[in-house]
């Protein structure tokens, strides 16, 4: 069985030689079910790209990997509010607004504020003028926030 990590050193160097960056491997569900969604940040990405690639990712899948069983392909981009998983992520979402679910098992709560700092082991969110640290062992989830601004009323 092929592992999401498995999945990573076989699609990143594809997707460099595109002068593209992977930013996101899941694979989700189970039988007929199953969706490897995998999601690609670059310049110069529209449905034609997207398209062109998720045959070439389709093709080096089905020469390179042992995944068992059906699956569906889904080749995306990140979006607005991106999913924050590995520290690289949030290195790059540092400055932006973030919602992450904390804790431990028996003590979860919700920080929601701009991401101030990340490393390899943490990252910090100022929250209320405050800033907090948290260690990604300590991460449920995370993601950034994306908010639509209202437009000024015409004439106004």
């Amino acid at each position: 069985m092929t592992t999401t990590a498995q999945l990573w050193e076989i699609l990143q160097p594809y997707l460099e030689a595109e002068r593209l960056e992977l930013d996101d491997v899941e694979l989700s569900g189970s039988g007929k079910g199953r969706v490897l969604r995998v999601a690609i940040d670059g310049e110069g990405l529209d449905i034609d790209r997207l398209s062109e690639l998720s045959r070439g990712i389709s093709r080096k899948l089905d020469n390179e990997t042992s995944l068992d069983g059906a699956y569906q392909l889904e080749v995306t981009t990140p979006g607005l509010e991106r999913k924050l998983r590995r520290p690289e992520q949030f290195v790059r979402a540092v400055g932006r607004e973030i919602v992450a679910k904390v804790g431990s098992a028996e003590a979860k709560r919700t920080v929601r504020g701009i991401l101030a700092s990340a490393n390899e082991d943490s990252f910090a969110v100022d929250v209320d003028n405050q800033t907090e640290v948290f260690r990604y062992d300590d991460l449920v989830k995370a993601n950034t926030v994306f908010r639509w601004e209202k437009a000024p009323k015409p004439g106004h």
